[in-house]
């Protein structure tokens, strides 16, 4: 039998501990496990039975990304593993970390990618709407609500320094989409996360790869979409296709555009504001969860900037009555 929901490393554990705990649990069986490939010989009775087991423990360990020898015994004795309280939680990442709504906002954003096919999360640095947003394309990934998940961000901060990184366009481009892999190893084990990538089934690409495409039976992911052009943005949005979910972030305080450009995030929400079908999140300066000094260097950044605005009209020739 194949073992092909999780990775064998996470299914055999450490040392083999794992499989060689099922080996005792059935001594009838002659076992042999290698890769994702497990095959028995016995009786038909025993070997129907450790097939029924070994996909239970499967899929306990591709929900929970974890599997201990408690659960294991449990199982195969037939008794209902300890329950695991999964109130709220969207997914369970690496050793089984449950990943959950930490603030309102994001138990917003849960809801709203639920109720609506489009999802706007707006805010500041380190509020988790990228890291909400990817959990929630995974999860519906894990549970077959869709069939791949497609991650992009427009290339605006890269613009001509590709030209000057190492390598071909993958390689240029793949230190931009960085914060895009972190978040995706944090949630799958990194042999799934291989073959979900080789496969096409998790795609990373940027902004511009989109053009031309009709994405069906997807989840699809926009990030740092303040630095869409008008057109990039439409574009984008006309690539949803059928049985396909949406989620765009961004935050409106860092766009990198040249000044005569106008964000493509912004101008969408103006257009889109009220269109059923469509919700928006907005965070703000209290949902940020990284660490506590991130909060304090936004007040300290946006008070420098309001310093600098009141001195520059400050400065500005009076108007003649």
């Amino acid at each position: 039998m194949i073992i092909d929901g999780v990775d064998p490393q996470t299914f055999y554990g450490v040392n083999n501990a794992n499989i060689n705990l099922i080996r005792n649990l059935f001594p009838k069986l002659r076992m042999a496990a290698r890769g994702n490939v497990i095959k028995v010989i016995g009786e038909d009775s025993e070997t129907a039975q450790f097939e029924r087991k070994i996909k239970e423990i499967e899929a306990y360990a591709v929900k929970y990304n974890k599997i201990s020898e408690d659960v294991i015994i449990d199982i195969i004795k037939g008794e209902p593993p300890k329950a695991v309280n999964s109130d709220s939680v969207i997914i369970f990442g690496q050793s089984g970390r449950p990943v959950a709504p930490r603030n309102a906002n994001q138990a917003k954003m849960v809801r709203s990618f639920a109720e609506n096919d489009l999802t706007f999360a707006l805010g500041p640095a380190g509020t988790g709407k990228t890291y909400i947003a990817i959990a929630l394309a995974v999860a519906a990934l894990k549970n077959k609500a869709c069939k791949r998940v497609i991650l992009s961000r427009p290339a605006v901060e890269a613009g001509e320094k590709l030209g000057f990184l190492p390598g071909d366009m993958k390689d240029k481009i793949d230190p931009y989409l960085r914060p895009l892999y972190d978040a995706l190893e944090d949630m799958l084990p990194a042999v799934k996360l291989k073959e979900y990538m080789e496969s096409d089934t998790i795609q990373i690409a940027p902004l511009a790869f989109m053009r031309g495409r009709t994405l069906n039976d997807a989840v699809i992911i926009l990030d740092e979409a303040q630095n869409t052009t008008k057109h990039q943005m439409k574009m984008f949005l006309t690539r949803m296709g059928m049985n396909a979910k949406m989620v765009i972030t961004g935050d409106a305080t860092q766009i990198d555009l040249p000044r005569s450009v106008q964000s493509g995030l912004l101008q969408a929400l103006r257009i889109l504001k009220g269109v059923k079908g469509i919700g928006v999140v907005e965070y703000g300066k209290k949902d940020i969860v990284r660490h506590p000094l991130v909060q304090r260097i936004v007040d300290a950044y946006e008070a420098r900037e309001q310093k600098v605005d009141e001195e520059f009209e400050a400065n500005l020739p009076a108007k003649e009555n």
